[in-house]
C-alpha cells in the first residue's frame, strides 16, 4: 500500500510544490544554511518539470529543454528557518522568452502563508552542439505559460 503526497495549498498564480528540511540543511547556529534555499529551489523546478515531462538523464542531446543553464540568480533572505520539517516552494514565470525565461520564486512555509526568502533566476536554453542560445520547444513554451504570473 502506498501513500499519496498530499496536495500543496493553491496560490493564486505559479505553482506551490512541497520541499522537506532536513536536520543536516541546518548550519551550525540551526538555521536553514543559506546555500540550501536555491539547491530546494531547483529541486522544486526539477520536480515540476520532470512531472510535464522534461528531464534531463544524461544525455544533453535528448534532453532538449532541460539542456539549459543559469545566466543570473537573485535571493533575498526575509526571515530564519529554524527547524526541520515541511515547507514549500512557490514558482511561477515572470518573463518567457524566446531562448531564456526568468523565475520567480519563493520558499515559505507549507500553506504558502511566510516567506522565508524570494528571489529570480534566469536560464537560457542552449543548442547541445554549441552551446549557445537556443529556442525552447512549443511543448516548453505551451507548460511555461501556465506559469505566467498575471501582469499587475
Amino acid at each position: 500500500m502506498t501513500a499519496e503526497a498530499p496536495l500543496a495549498p493553491a496560490v493564486s498564480y505559479g505553482r506551490l510544490i512541497p520541499v522537506t528540511v532536513h536536520f543536516d540543511d541546518l548550519d551550525a547556529l540551526g538555521l536553514l544554511h543559506n546555500a540550501r534555499y536555491p539547491l530546494m529551489v531547483e529541486r522544486a523546478w526539477a520536480e515540476f518539470w520532470q512531472e510535464h515531462g522534461f528531464r534531463f538523464a544524461g544525455d544533453w542531446v535528448a534532453a532538449g529543454d532541460a539542456c539549459n543553464a543559469v545566466k543570473e540568480l537573485r535571493i533575498s533572505y526575509e526571515a530564519p528557518v529554524t527547524a526541520p520539517g515541511t515547507y514549500a516552494v512557490h514558482l511561477w514565470l515572470e518573463r518567457l522568452g524566446n531562448t531564456g525565461l526568468t523565475y520567480g520564486f519563493r520558499f515559505c512555509s507549507a500553506d504558502g502563508a511566510v516567506t522565508y526568502a524570494h528571489g529570480s533566476r534566469v536560464l537560457v536554453r542552449l543548442d547541445a552542439g554549441t552551446l549557445r542560445p537556443a529556442p525552447w520547444s512549443d511543448g516548453f513554451r505551451a507548460v511555461g505559460r501556465e506559469l505566467l504570473r498575471p501582469a499587475g
